[in-house]
């Protein structure tokens, strides 16, 4: 039965996005959150071409959700296509690559209007392209207030929610057989979150940016498992495109994405130092090391979630530790976001108030 429900489960997943589309045939474009400053603002998303949909009324059973993933499973990007981006006054061009997908950064003429956290950009195919989803689609961008004393850039997988990345099939499992609430946080994780993003007394609005290795179409689901949990929202970057085709089959490797996501996040937010979160699973405590050694003076701590590392891995990273402890920069092998919270509040990170926020939610959520 659990495998049944497991199966319908990643049917729907995978079916979720194109069963939102209407009947029309067409290129499509998919924003994703986007981040920025009132002087710079990151934007990234993709564009893919939309077979015809079928009928609202063919829109329901197994049959269905197999057509529909079948189409997605084989469905290629639009490589090359011109995207038009318009935010403050400013109006900036990029190409999408040869998966559909593109990246914008580019500076702003006037700050954004208004003292929102979260604004509206527009994107746009160049002229004469077949858009269908109306000529333009918007993008939400959350712009860092001033009142902003530092940014945070997390890992996810093993580091806010448990998918068993050091064992594939675990993770496999849980990406896609696993309903949002039935994906596995870790205690406590949404109030220490929390804490971070209104930062000591309440009220700095830190940018939250998070970071994952899993595919572009569980979106949904992080969303929904944010939202869930009390996560403060933000940009969500996926290190790799598990798109397949015929010459390959397989995921591609994430290679050096989530050192390039992070060099784009410290200039984009030059004036912000940087709070780094990740698990001891994969290679997290090595390219944060790094980020400190060749950024000195720039990370005010780093909080390794320990996995259940074996004591070869803990000895590893103890010795990147030392290595960032030499450049100014803690590096914490925390068992618990509990761990994680006591030393934010000593250094100043976070209200002592949390403090019991955190150990509160965990608790709970152990009960649960």
């Amino acid at each position: 039965m659990k495998l049944r429900q497991g199966i319908h489960r990643a049917l729907v997943l995978f079916a979720k996005p194109l069963r939102r589309q209407p009947s029309r045939s067409g290129v499509v474009i998919r924003a994703y959150r986007g981040f920025g400053s009132r002087s710079e603002v990151c934007l990234f998303g993709r564009v893919f071409r939309q077979s015809k949909v079928f009928p609202q009324e063919e829109r329901e059973g197994l049959l269905f959700q197999l057509r529909v993933i079948w189409r997605r499973i084989w469905r290629r990007g639009l490589r090359n296509a011109t995207i038009w981006a318009s935010f403050a006054g400013s109006r900036q061009m990029a190409q999408t690559d040869r998966f559909g997908f593109f990246f914008l950064r580019f500076p702003l003429r006037n700050s954004p209007a208004g003292d929102n956290l979260w604004h509206r950009a527009t994107l746009e195919l160049s002229d004469g392209a077949p858009a269908f989803q109306a000529e333009r689609v918007e993008a939400d961008i959350f712009i860092a207030p001033e009142s902003a004393r530092y940014a945070v850039i997390s890992d996810i997988d093993d580091t806010i929610v448990y998918t068993g990345v050091v064992n594939k099939i675990k993770m496999m499992w849980n990406l896609f057989f696993t309903k949002a609430h039935g994906r596995v946080a870790f205690p406590g994780v949404g109030a220490l979150y929390r804490a971070l993003h209104l930062g000591r007394g309440g009220a700095q609005h830190n940018p939250m940016i998070y970071v994952s290795r899993g595919p572009w179409s569980i979106y949904e689901v992080l969303e929904s498992f944010f939202n869930l949990h009390g996560i403060p929202a933000g940009p969500v970057l996926f290190l790799r495109y598990w798109g397949m085709t015929l010459d390959h089959p397989l995921p591609r490797r994430a290679r050096n994405h989530k050192w390039d996501i992070i060099g784009h996040v410290a200039a984009l937010y030059k004036d912000l130092p940087l709070i780094l979160i990740g698990d001891s699973g994969q290679k997290d405590p090595e390219v944060y090391a790094r980020v400190v050694k060749e950024n000195p003076g720039r990370v005010l701590a780093v909080y390794i979630r320990n996995v259940g590392s074996r004591p070869d891995r803990v000895k590893a990273i103890a010795r990147l530790a030392e290595e960032t402890a030499r450049a100014g920069t803690l590096l914490l092998l925390a068992d618990d976001s509990l761990a994680m919270a006591e030393d934010a509040v000593r250094r100043g990170f976070i209200g002592s108030d949390a403090l019991a926020e955190v150990l509160a939610a965990g608790r709970a959520d152990e009960r649960e």
